[in-house]
């Protein structure tokens, strides 16, 4: 296998020679022809899918939509050509000590390798968010698909080895492994020309891969997106006013697909109180009268069972809703706990993910309680306010500790969904992933695979295009300390 992944790893190292050098515009015609391509084969993908992953028909034809809509985006912001952030600093030859000309902007760093996800075949996966951004930055990308959608990963592939015919790009700029070894993903995060890895999936899986990058003598980044219970915070007054429309709302994000999104609502928190009582009914029945459906995978639903038990089965935790599970194991039957904030704080194990449908209540005597809860988690994807503006006038603390938890804060809405967007951020400060400066969805995903490069004392002909002084791609610039887009 070292032999193998050697070979891809050249392979995409001389693709990644050609591909850097591609202008904007054209790699930006290579996304929209690789989009084109999946939407040609949109049918079947769905079919397979559907068949690999047990997720329903009009999921899946959204993914497929959103995939798409992914590449489209990132066509547009290297299109355009502003996302490099050229700065320009002129040359004062006559200051005391001479200034030199410098200029910045940031260039692809090399050929990167992502692993897909299962949770989202098409979104996170072989031509997902990952892959997209970083064909967008100009690297080359080795994708190692998920093995519980193998056929699904192959299909996808097929599709943008048809854009790269098209467009006339390098064989290699994309390459394709279907091997589930560990194996094979140690050998490539482990090589010296991989630069950087990404990946979206279980924690246990993304600690391994940072492991193997720590352990190269040149090591790399691991852009890894892993574990969040993304904490909703109930207010006082929001739950008195609507506690059963609260209820009705986080029964749905919980079970939705079965628990399987990264933004699942898996912790909720409140101050004690009558309202709180009836809220923790209502989202009890609520959570009974969803329709059950297959998870994923029976590895995805082992796990869910194995850390759904770890939790019930620790001391001051309370089970609100059955536990019983059908004879389908796949199928498990979405549940509530409630724990006390004393019980919560002291024991680590009650801030751990279950990726399922299941979320724990943490019961709090007041608003130090409730403020302490907070302090006792890492790092979110998401954290929730459920929320009057009375609420937020009255709790100025809680919204800070939330604001300083997680990649994303959100008033009176689901955390579930993720909207493809500029002004997304997708990310947070471990364990949700390991570098809280980056995100995973929108225009700023690009930059986990580039660096900054300063040239300083070049002749405009040497230039790239980005940083001469005619500004032939029109594109916005910082040029001593103005932004412009105009000629220098």
């Amino acid at each position: 296998m070292s032999q193998i992944i050697s070979t891809v790893m050249q392979q995409a190292q001389e693709a990644f020679e050609h591909y850097r050098q591609v202008s904007g515009k054209n790699r930006a015609i290579f996304l929209e022809t690789i989009a084109e391509e999946i939407e040609g084969l949109k049918d079947s993908l769905v079919a397979i899918a559907h068949q690999e992953t047990n997720l329903p028909l009009p999921r899946l034809q959204g993914e497929i939509g959103r995939t798409t809509g992914q590449l489209r985006m990132f066509a547009r912001l290297i299109a355009e050509g502003s996302w490099v952030e050229a700065c320009i600093d002129t040359a004062k030859p006559n200051r005391v000590p001479p200034k030199p000309d410098t200029r910045k902007m940031l260039v692809p760093i090399g050929p990167v390798a992502i692993f897909g996800a299962s949770n989202f075949p098409f979104a996170f996966s072989t031509a997902g968010g990952d892959t997209a951004s970083a064909l967008a930055a100009g690297v080359s990308v080795v994708i190692k698909a998920h093995p519980a959608h193998p056929e699904t990963s192959a299909l996808m592939f097929s599709a943008m080895e048809k854009a790269i015919v098209r467009c006339q790009m390098h064989p290699f700029t994309i390459q394709h492994l279907n091997d589930a070894s560990n194996e094979t993903g140690k050998a490539l995060v482990m090589h010296p020309l991989t630069t950087a890895v990404g990946f979206t999936g279980s924690q246990a899986g993304g600690k391994a891969l940072k492991a193997y990058a720590d352990q190269r003598e040149v090591p790399i980044p691991v852009f890894a997106e892993m574990s969040s219970i993304n904490p909703v915070v109930l207010f006082p007054e929001s739950l008195n006013q609507t506690n059963t429309t609260l209820a009705k709302t986080l029964a749905g994000s919980i079970s939705l697909g079965m628990g399987q999104f990264c933004t699942k609502p898996g912790l909720l928190l409140a101050i004690d109180s009558p309202a709180l009582s009836t809220f923790s009914e209502t989202l009890e029945h609520e959570l009974t009268q969803v329709a059950l459906h297959p998870m994923l995978h029976t590895g995805i639903a082992k796990a869910f069972d194995k850390a759904r038990y770890t939790i019930t089965s620790q001391a001051g935790v309370a089970s609100e809703a059955s536990l019983a599970v059908v004879e389908d194991l796949e199928k498990p039957t979405p549940s509530l706990a409630k724990v006390s904030a004393k019980d919560f704080i002291e024991n680590p194990l009650l801030h751990e993910e279950a990726f399922g449908p299941f979320a724990l209540l943490v019961i709090c005597q007041d608003v130090q309680e409730l403020s302490q809860a907070l302090k006792a988690l890492g790092g979110q994807l998401t954290t929730t306010l459920m929320a009057t503006e009375q609420d937020v006038e009255n709790y100025p603390e809680i919204l800070s500790l939330q604001c300083s938890l997680a990649g994303r804060v959100i008033l009176n809405a689901a955390p579930t969904g993720v909207e493809v967007a500029a002004s997304m951020v997708h990310g947070g400060a471990y364990p949700s992933t390991f570098d809280a400066r980056y995100t995973s969805v929108g225009t700023s995903a690009i930059k986990r695979w580039v660096r900054p490069i300063c040239l300083q004392g070049f002749k405009d002909w040497m230039l790239p295009e980005e940083l001469k002084d005619g500004n032939p791609l029109k594109i916005w610039r910082l040029v001593n300390d103005t932004f412009t887009n105009e000629t220098i």
